[in-house]
């Protein structure tokens, strides 16, 4: 792989190395893993109100059994301890993100439905020893867009700079192999009407998270993805294949397999802020996801963390029909589980000779799997523009969490995107692929119309 050389002299580059963050930490400080930190990093404790739990190891096996296609919800009996509204919403806002606030405040039945919190959160335990090598092994080269020193688990484990928790929300635990088939993307339109815009089975893969790899034997690619459409009919036999590397050159290639004209075809601009063809245009590909795609268009500043409400443990909305999943101007309130958790906020600036839509933009990384859980967009004028968060399911009887499903909500158009979401459709974990079935020469070797 090539990588490119570290160039000095930039804004971000010295903010890096202003905050120590060019290298791992000590192997004093790395031994918190193994005491006040949980192996990747977060506080074990729970906050002095006793409203965060503290983490005891995560939730590792299912308290109730899968039926169906998808894991169960684990916590049927529970209901809302709190819920947050337009009455009440400003004695909760230091809690709130402003997107939620927003979004409380344009529709009078959109609320928040608070439950007890439970840290679910797990990875088996070579991850979690990776993470300690990690912790001291790990480094940032150029300018923060490529990594040194790391292989399957928590490129930083003890963050000391937004852009390392960038890295650790793209190289989160992920299962090495997975297919979740009729995947569907939904957009609401500002009619209030919801269209279903495609339906997919999505194979994802990583080359990151494998079993005894050194940092030397990984080769920089990390999420393997191929989405081949089923539906509707006019989407039908179009693929998808992206392959996304910290190679600070060239972080991601993508192709694209066209129907009508039978041929597989690069798809650069698959990233940033080009609109995603694969939700009809309602949503960009750098908000898929939480965030998706390389950073170099940010910079990107620790604020600090704080206790906020995010989605967690959604595996009731999951197993939601779809007809009562996703209704006018947003999805079903009711079916969507909040919870009590830290999370760590960074401010994400327009760097210097870039170019972005959504110029500015405040991200919350969930302190236990560093995803990028929720995120507010701001237009030029610096008014609020679009919010989005993610929909974390339990997978218990595998032990980990899986973040994927995405909502994005265009406050000012009034319309809304949902990215990947399982309803109706089925998940689980397969053997894992060669690395040509994520090639542009396998895509065409499998088109068939």
């Amino acid at each position: 792989m090539i990588r490119s050389k570290l160039i000095l002299g930039t804004a971000l580059t010295a903010a890096l190395l202003a905050s120590g963050a060019m290298a791992g930490v000590s192997p004093d400080e790395a031994a918190k893993l193994k005491s006040e930190l949980t192996p990747f990093g977060a506080e074990k404790a729970g906050n002095k109100d006793g409203t965060i739990p503290a983490w005891d190891g995560g939730l590792t096996k299912p308290l109730v059994p899968s039926a169906g296609n998808l894991p169960a919800d684990q916590y049927p009996s529970e209901k809302p301890i709190l819920v947050i509204d337009q009455k009440n919403v400003a004695q909760y806002a230091d809690k709130v993100s402003e997107g939620q606030r927003a979004l409380i405040a344009k529709y009078p039945d959109y609320h928040l439905s608070i439950y007890s919190s439970h840290r679910t959160f797990a990875a088996p335990q070579w991850v979690y020893d990776n993470d300690l090598k990690n912790a001291v092994n790990g480094q940032l080269a150029a300018n923060g867009m490529s990594l040194k020193g790391v292989s399957g688990g928590t490129p930083f484990p003890i963050p000391k700079s937004g852009i390392e928790l960038y890295w650790n929300h793209e190289l989160r635990y992920h299962p090495p192999s997975i297919q979740y088939t009729k995947v569907k993307n939904f957009t609401g339109n500002s009619d209030g009407s919801v269209t279903m815009t495609v339906e997919a089975t999505d194979n994802r893969q990583t080359a990151y998270y494998v079993q005894g790899q050194t940092p030397d034997q990984w080769n920089g690619d990390y999420t393997l993805g191929r989405l081949q459409m089923t539906g509707p009919a006019f989407k039908a036999g179009e693929m998808l294949l992206i392959r996304d590397s910290d190679d600070a050159e060239t972080p991601r290639q993508a192709w694209q397999y066209l129907v009508g004209q039978r041929r597989v075809r690069r798809a650069p601009t698959v990233g940033y802020d080009t609109p995603d063809f694969v939700a009809s245009g309602a949503n960009y590909f750098d908000e898929v996801f939480g965030f998706w795609g390389a950073p170099d268009r940010y910079e990107w500043k620790l604020v600090g963390k704080k206790e906020m409400y995010i989605p967690y443990n959604e595996n009731a909305f999951f197993n939601t029909p779809v007809s009562d999943a996703f209704v006018a101007h947003h999805p079903n309130v009711d079916k969507i589980r909040w919870e009590l958790h830290r999370v760590w906020e960074v401010e994400m600036t327009l760097a210097p000779g870039k170019r972005h839509v959504v110029p500015k933009r405040r991200a919350y990384f969930d302190e236990d799997s560093y995803a990028l859980i929720m995120m507010d967009g701001y237009d030029a004028e610096g008014k609020l523009w679009r919010t989005s968060h993610m929909m974390p399911m339990n997978v218990a009887d595998k032990g980990y969490n899986f973040y994927n499903t995405t909502f994005v909500y265009n406050l000012q158009a009034g319309t809304y995107s949902v990215v990947e979401t399982y309803n109706e459709g089925t998940f689980k974990d397969v053997e894992r692929r060669p690395d040509s079935f994520f090639t542009g020469d396998a895509l065409a070797s499998e088109g068939v119309r």
